[in-house]
């Protein structure tokens, strides 16, 4: 083990959420922690704030007292000079590159030459800050999720000129603090802020294109894609501003690529200082008078007797037994060309699984449903009907899965919809940071998992559909938008072809 002895001494510099964060997770696994901030008096303030929390801890039985006695050596310090004998010097101030260049020439001529220097960074490149630098080699990004003491992911990132040894020391730092580090190399938005763009892109553009509106989208994504928050209430939560800037920062970053391309509507609501839940006001209102905003839920309708499957339906092939245990008769077709996977209603019309393509591509009446995490978990299911369904059709799909115990929300003919075009873009996005050697596909599910509490990794989820289909369907919405957004990455066609031949 290279990880950091608890005989030596961590400092902090800056005591924002995340320093004082940081701070108390260092003094908690057993180091002695030195507080800086370049305001007078703040790292007092800091500290007595640090020690209410952990005496409430303690009065909560989440922290024994000989612990919290062990956990009093935390000292605020009033000038860089009282870091000198620190083996770690964390930084956690203001997201400009300069202040932080300035910070870390100014640590250099105080800390010693073993002393490991990290940034917390969630914007700025880990490179760009070292190259400031007389020895860059021992310095390192351990970007930790906030609130600090509570969420276990940590991002271990290695900057161009980071040395191995120095990446490992952080990462078993991080690990014997309790925490689950990750190493990744240094790229915009690092895992989690570049594999969860499309999360956030794609209800977005949704909204844009008025396919849902923002309450009907977040209850797609929660209730049939499994996803702990909507896209909508997340951003709320997180702050329009702040999730806007990351967007804004990685699509700059990236040399503005499709992809990334950030939201007109979401810049006008941070433009009318609709933040979120610290403004009252995203895109729902918050208070004890507002009103909830609900999504759009169909009304009752009769479910048809029987329906006939023709083909295989792939990721929703549990449908036809959820049906059968309903009492529906479920009958057997053909696998047609143009229809390779379908459920035919009594009145004609077509059920298939949302493929890339907009219902209204079809010959036949057909409506799309939405793709489920899992059919039989899923409360909910989006149906998007073409222009040629009439609503007597549209009324047997809906109670179709109304009989199988689901929630419907009808939305507009949008290709990919709300979850499967969601879920595409995330695995397409994880597999490309994968070949490209940001991280390995271990550490890449696990940081969605753990820093945004995915209910699957991308990778994983990628494996389940078969990269194959995911390629396949990301092509289809390429052609209904040949911007660049939707073609697939090359890591994704590699793996497909790989699936192909294996």
């Amino acid at each position: 083990m290279t990880a950091l002895d608890l005989s030596s001494a961590v400092a902090v510099v800056g005591t924002g959420t995340m320093g004082q964060g940081i701070a108390q997770v260092a003094l908690v696994a057993g180091h002695p922690v030195r507080l800086y901030d370049a305001a007078p008096g703040r790292a007092k303030a800091a500290a007595d704030a640090i020690g209410a929390r952990l005496d409430r801890l303690v009065e909560k039985g989440r922290l024994t007292a000989d612990d919290r006695v062990a956990a009093a050596r935390l000292t605020p310090a009033e000038n860089l000079a009282e870091l000198a004998g620190c083996g770690l010097v964390v930084e956690a101030v203001l997201e400009q590159l300069d202040v932080k260049q300035r910070l870390f020439q100014d640590l250099e001529d105080v800390v010693a030459e073993d002393c490991l220097l990290a940034t917390n960074t969630s914007s700025l490149s880990v490179t760009a800050i070292a190259g400031a630098l007389r020895a860059p080699g021992r310095f390192v990004g351990l970007h930790f999720f906030n609130p600090a003491p509570l969420l276990p992911l940590v991002e271990v990132v290695s900057g161009f000129a980071t040395e191995e040894a120095a990446a490992t020391r952080a990462y078993e730092t991080a690990q014997a603090w309790g925490k689950t580090p990750v190493r990744c190399a240094d790229t915009p938005g690092f895992i989690v802020n570049r594999v969860a763009r499309p999360f956030y892109a794609e209800a977005l553009r949704l909204y844009e294109e008025r396919v849902a509106d923002p309450a009907t989208i977040d209850a797609v994504l929660r209730e049939c894609g499994g996803f702990k928050m909507g896209p909508f209430e997340l951003t709320d939560l997180i702050g329009q501003d702040v999730n806007e800037a990351v967007t804004r920062s990685v699509w700059e970053s990236f040399f503005q690529d499709p992809k990334f391309t950030p939201s007109l509507a979401q810049r006008r609501l941070v433009e009318s200082r609709r933040l979120g839940r610290k403004s009252g006001q995203g895109w729902y209102a918050y208070g004890d008078d507002a009103p909830r905003a609900e999504p759009h839920t169909a009304g009752p309708e009769q479910a048809p007797q029987s329906v006939t499957v023709h083909g295989d339906l792939f990721a929703a092939d549990a449908l036809p037994g959820l049906m059968r245990e309903a009492g529906i008769q479920v009958g057997r077709g053909t696998d047609t060309p143009s229809h390779p996977g379908s459920i035919e209603l009594p009145g004609g019309a077509r059920l298939e699984l949302a493929d890339g393509m907009s219902p209204d591509a079809a010959a036949e009446p057909t409506i799309h449903f939405d793709l489920a995490l899992d059919y039989r978990a899923a409360t909910r299911i989006a149906l998007a009907p073409s222009s040629r369904v009439g609503e007597p059709a549209l009324k047997e799909a809906i109670g179709l899965f109304q009989a199988l115990g689901k929630k419907v929300s009808v939305i507009g003919p949008a290709p990919g919809m709300v979850v499967a075009r969601t879920v595409w873009m995330l695995v397409d996005a994880a597999l490309d940071a994968v070949g490209r050697e940001v991280a390995d596909a271990e550490d890449v599910d696990t940081a969605m998992r753990l820093g945004v509490n995915y209910p699957l990794g991308p990778v994983e989820w990628g494996r389940r559909l078969t990269a194959y289909r995911v390629a396949e369907a990301l092509d289809l919405l390429h052609d209904e938008y040949p911007t660049g957004r939707y073609a697939p990455s090359q890591a994704l066609r590699r793996q497909a072809v790989r699936e192909e031949y294996s």
